[in-house]
């Protein structure tokens, strides 16, 4: 372990985030991890130090406002530190139909799951293809694969991110950095809960996925410099299907899947 290799995980006290953080750490990264809690940010940091003897490095920012990820890129650049991991995992959605819900928090959301995202990478992938070395895992969903009504500016913030992934790869190739996107499904973390979404179908059939697992399917594919991963067998096969059918059928889809409960059982009923 060198005493400047560091691995950059926004998101990464909990969820998946915290789980590729855990990964990192165990492979002798230092850690620069950003959340908004500082409380979570202490603890993190105190268990990845205590287990892996690494630095660690904690920035309290709320990434969905706006100038706050470039205050956080002046602290970590005039620290001198060097990112050879960038992992953009912070994220969050807002559930409801579109003509109902708040305005704010969605300029908020695209602020953080695209914005910050975009400086992050601007800044540290031009850092990697100076020195010809790096890697970037960029947390993309099935979402950005499928028409989301209920979660209409989720999906479509992480389609932009899968693309812009894909897209940024490409150029790049040759020159010694890996991007990789990774497109979980729904996951068992706090996102549901923030995003007011508790009550949907598919959160509440309890069949979501395990972050460590997610989470190491996203390393993997990083380490392997693959392109992408869609985490999980019927992601994969959601995603498959939804190349074939037309998008008004997948939304129609997709909207059954994310509605309420207890509409759900009002149709049932009549």
């Amino acid at each position: 372990m060198t005493l400047n290799k560091y691995a950059l995980v926004t998101g990464g006290t909990s969820g998946i985030g915290y789980e590729l953080a855990k990964l990192l750490a165990a492979d002798g990264y230092n850690l620069i991890l950003v959340a908004r809690g500082q409380d979570d940010l202490d603890k993190a940091a105190g268990e990845f130090q205590g287990s892996y003897s690494v630095d660690v490095i904690p920035f309290s920012y709320d990434l969905s406002v706006p100038d706050n990820t470039f205050k956080l890129v002046e602290e970590i650049t005039g620290r001198g530190l060097t990112v050879e991991v960038l992992v953009n995992d912070a994220g969050q959605g807002l559930y409801g139909e579109f003509v109902d819900t708040d305005l704010q928090r969605e300029l908020a959301i695209v602020h953080l799951n695209i914005s910050s995202m975009l400086i992050l990478t601007k800044t540290f992938l031009k850092e990697m293809v100076a020195r010809k070395n790096g890697r970037i895992l960029n947390l993309a969903s099935i979402a950005g694969k499928l028409p989301g009504p209920l979660q209409s500016v989720y999906h479509g913030t992480k389609a932009f991110v899968h693309s812009f992934t894909e897209a940024i790869r490409n150029e790049v190739k040759d020159d010694g950095v890996t991007v990789t996107s990774l497109l979980p499904g729904a996951t068992d973390t706090d996102f549901f809960r923030k995003a007011d979404m508790l009550d949907a179908k598919n959160v509440q059939s309890g069949h979501l996925a395990d972050p460590a697992k997610v989470a190491r399917d996203g390393y993997d594919a990083l380490k392997a410099n693959k392109d992408m991963v869609v985490s999980g067998m019927a992601n994969k096969a959601q995603v498959a299907m939804s190349n074939i059918l037309p998008d008004s059928t997948v939304a129609n889809k997709v909207h059954k899947q994310q509605a309420p409960v207890d509409n759900e059982k009002e149709k049932t009923k009549q």
